[in-house]
């Protein structure tokens, strides 16, 4: 709070008290009175207004001048009526009592939107669960009937339901994973054997390198992201005599990088720093239509959520190379 402020704030006052000053020694010398006491009246008067001004300005410049601090020190603005005290000046009351009354809005809209947010949540994970069932029926059929056609529309139709299950889980997955140590050759072993039948329909090969290492984060949230990685691989491989997925992994003293490689279409360098955007499809989505632009969405927003970080890097028409790197445990090693 700036004193030419205040003093502008004050100004119509300030005009009132000269206003005020001046009739009074008008009429004060209109009944002879004696030239010093009106200057004794006027000093009196004068010093009144002053003191009362540096009074109320350093109060109020107290006060204000630690709202504003406490503001810009939150991250979060809507707490400053947490962490306020009430002052001992009338308009500072009246706004305190407003941020006061307004939070407590705020908090009340708050608690109505997360009642109905969590209700949606788990009115979406039941529905997933639900029609899981019949499309795993669905699957077993076809498996029997060697109906590789059906088979493969229907893994796709299993794909987005996870995806719809994951992403509606992103945001209160602080709940649903346990960070521990697993097998990065086990987790993606299961992969591989989940994707078996389409990979030998697509005569694609798998091959993998030093992944006898453990790393620490969430088996079942690896899991999908590791599948996601392999629908995303055998979407996009080209069309060569062999195709191939490359997985290895690079243990350094601390961290765990793995790299998941594909001699696919590539991405166009163009392309490349948004793949992770939210609804980003790109040129190659274009020419793949079953592309939805949320996969890797999705996996970034988990990887972030685990404490790990993922990149991509590729050369159109040769390869596409996705870098999960995962932090190592400095207080308990497996």
């Amino acid at each position: 709070m700036k004193l030419t402020d205040f003093l502008k704030d004050k100004l119509i006052a300030h005009i009132i008290y000269i206003a005020s000053g001046l009739i009074t020694i008008i009429f004060m010398s209109a009944f002879h009175i004696s030239i010093q006491a009106i200057l004794t009246v006027s000093i009196i008067f004068l010093l009144a207004v002053i003191i009362v001004d540096i009074w109320e300005f350093i109060r109020k410049k107290c006060y204000y001048d630690n709202l504003m601090r406490c503001l810009e020190d939150l991250d979060k603005k809507y707490l400053i009526s947490e962490i306020l005290y009430e002052p001992d000046f009338y308009d500072g009351k009246l706004l305190y009592t407003v941020l006061r009354e307004v939070n407590k809005s705020m908090c009340d809209n708050i608690a109505v939107y997360r009642h109905e947010n969590t209700e949606f949540m788990e009115y979406i994970e039941l529905w997933v669960h639900e029609i899981k069932l019949p499309v795993s029926r669905l699957q077993l059929m076809c498996h029997n009937d060697e109906n590789s056609k059906y088979c493969e529309q229907l893994k796709l139709i299993d794909n987005y339901i996870e995806n719809v299950l994951y992403y509606a889980r992103i945001r209160n997955s602080e709940k649903d994973y346990i960070i521990k140590n697993i097998s990065l050759k086990k987790t993606f072993s299961n992969i591989a054997l989940k994707n078996r039948e389409e990979l030998l329909v697509r005569n694609i090969s798998v091959r993998i390198e030093g992944l006898d290492v453990y790393v620490m984060s969430d088996s079942k949230w690896l899991s999908y992201i590791f599948n996601q990685l392999m629908s995303n691989s055998m979407k996009y491989l080209a069309n060569s005599l062999s195709p191939e997925i490359l997985v290895f992994a690079e243990d350094m003293n601390n961290k765990t990088v793995l790299h998941f490689r594909d001699n696919g279409i590539g991405i166009p360098q163009s392309d490349l720093p948004y793949i992770f955007e939210k609804s980003f499809t790109g040129e190659n989505g274009r020419i793949y239509t079953k592309s939805t632009g949320m996969g890797l969405y999705i996996v970034k927003k988990l990887c972030l959520k685990l404490g790990h970080s993922i990149t991509a890097k590729s050369v159109q028409g040769e390869h596409t190379d996705i870098i999960i790197s995962f932090g190592k445990n400095d207080i308990y090693q497996f």
